[in-house]
């Protein structure tokens, strides 16, 4: 894949890390080893594994890392919905973060979906043997 900073579902997950990080600075110190770090981790995870699978070789490999990186996002929508549970999050910053992390996980899930489609072959062709 290469430039993983063309990939629009990079640059978004890139963006809602950030978000998340932002918003996490405001929560209490007694969270600080707790559930704001597995916020950040969830949430970095995720672009993290968008590059780790662009400098690999081939498509295959890149999904492998792009269903990493899906799973750190559903890991992060639970983090979150745990923190508005808690009253750690205002309903506002949860939906926002949320309704982009929903985002992020269906571009991942389309982009894992294009790179799993087998090259077709044309009508009439066989296999080598």
């Amino acid at each position: 894949m290469g430039d993983y900073e063309k990939l629009e579902v990079w640059q978004r997950a890139h963006r809602l890390t950030l978000e998340a990080y932002a918003t996490t600075k405001g929560f209490p110190d007694g969270e600080r080893f707790g559930l704001v770090s597995q916020i950040r981790r969830a949430a970095a995870s995720v672009p993290a594994n968008i590059v780790e699978g662009c400098g690999r070789n081939g498509d295959r490999e890149m999904a492998r890392f792009l269903r990493t990186a899906l799973g750190s996002a559903q890991e992060l929508e639970y983090h979150l919905l745990l923190a508005r549970d808690l009253a750690l999050l205002d309903p506002d910053p949860w939906a926002s973060l949320t309704e982009e992390t929903k985002l992020v996980r269906r571009m991942l899930a389309s982009l894992i979906r294009k790179l799993s489609v087998a090259p077709k072959r044309p009508p009439g062709s066989t296999s080598s043997r």
